[in-house]
């Protein structure tokens, strides 16, 4: 079974003002626009139940759209930085279809996510690279924002199992509103 996840996707437009940032940064895999998206949870290998049971679950979910907006440029990782990412301006309605994102996990026999949520697009991710390297990379980007966006669906994500950054494929979508 491939890994899977459920997220939010980016904007074509948003995406390509995003893909203006790649570049300069040696030890940087650089994710694909296309496949830029904000995840709300991750799943990983899991079997054909467990799959089923969790896009059952996200089935029920009955949300509104709400806007989004990208403010700032980080690292996860301190140092020894792993990602680039731009950051999601904090909200509401995004933590509460998070929140309805971990209870479907659940109910699909998954254990609790341990690690607090950080509404984020991953741009990069970084092998050896120095965190003096990403600091600067990230100074000499700094002041990154952009135009609200308003998220109209949710969708459950396939990857095959490699070092990350796509090619996702969107397994089904669901409907915000």
């Amino acid at each position: 079974m491939p890994r899977l996840f459920s997220g939010i996707e980016i904007p074509a437009g948003l995406g390509e003002r995003l893909a203006v940032l790649r570049g300069g940064l040696a030890g940087a895999r650089w994710v694909e626009p296309e496949n830029y998206h904000i995840t709300l949870r991750f799943l990983g290998d899991v079997n054909e139940t467990v799959a089923d049971e969790f896009a059952g679950a996200l089935a029920a979910i009955n949300a509104p759209a709400f806007d989004l907006q990208l403010d700032g440029l980080g690292s996860f990782g301190g140092r020894r930085p792993r990602a680039i990412w731009a950051g999601i301006v904090a909200n509401d309605a995004l933590a509460a279809l998070r929140q309805a994102h971990e209870k479907a996990a659940q109910m699909a026999g998954l254990a609790p996510e341990q690690r607090n949520f950080h509404g984020h697009v991953t741009l990069a991710r970084l092998r050896n690279v120095k965190a003096h390297a990403a600091a600067s990379w990230l100074e000499a980007r700094g002041g990154f924002a952009a135009e609200p966006f308003t998220a109209t669906r949710f969708v459950l994500f396939s990857a095959r199992a490699s070092q990350g950054g796509g090619p996702y494929v969107i397994e089904q979508d669901f409907p915000l509103g």
